[in-house]
């Protein structure tokens, strides 16, 4: 019987230099590919972690793509609107301050000498009860996502309490006059209990 005729393709690897075959999956995802049934090919390391997803999913359209990256992180019109309603009414306050103890997240509004931090939320991304969506494409990243904001809003309302601050949050859909109003009441109090 002869042997497999050199003009024809093979599916088998080619020698790397040296005269050793390279065994790397095509794929790079542990699974060789070829005619017969998969392999799995074992880690080097069973304890090592898996691989972590990407940092940002792909968008579903260049429209999509196009409209999260104009969403505004600060001065929304929400959050201006109350700014000058705060200050029309002779309060003064402090943009954007870090939070004690975690000098990456920022209170929106702050009110250094009556200890009130006032944050602002978008109904999205901090997962309004009224609301929120979820979105279709790419489902289990934004829900990690959202997730996350959650978790992290409640970690960072802790520490400012914590810190002896009182935190105040509203969504974005409640109107400006309503949470102006109610951030004065607030530090009003806080002023008069010092």
């Amino acid at each position: 019987m002869a042997g497999p005729d050199p003009t024809e393709p093979t599916d088998a690897p080619a020698p790397a230099p040296g005269g050793e075959t390279d065994t790397t999956p095509a794929g790079g995802d542990g699974i060789e590919r070829g005619s017969g049934p998969p392999t799995v090919v074992p880690d080097p390391d069973p304890d090592a972690p898996a691989p972590a997803a990407p940092a940002r999913p792909v968008p579903s359209s260049p429209e999509v793509s196009a409209r999260m990256s104009r969403q505004a992180v600060r001065d929304t019109a929400q959050e201006v609107a109350v700014r000058r309603l705060l200050y029309a009414a002779g309060h003064r306050y402090r943009l954007h301050r870090p939070v004690p103890g975690l000098p990456r997240r920022k209170i929106d509004i702050a009110f250094p000498g009556a200890r009130v931090a006032v944050f602002l939320d978008g109904c999205f991304w901090h997962g309004c009860p009224e609301h929120a969506t979820s979105p279709k494409s790419n489902s289990e990243w934004w829900r990690r996502k959202l997730d996350g904001n959650k978790a992290r809003d409640l970690r960072t309302g802790q520490a400012l309490t914590e810190a002896g601050w009182t935190v105040l949050r509203f969504w974005e859909h409640e109107s400006a006059e309503d949470v102006a109003a109610s951030v004065a009441a607030v530090v009003l109090a806080c002023r008069e209990g010092d």
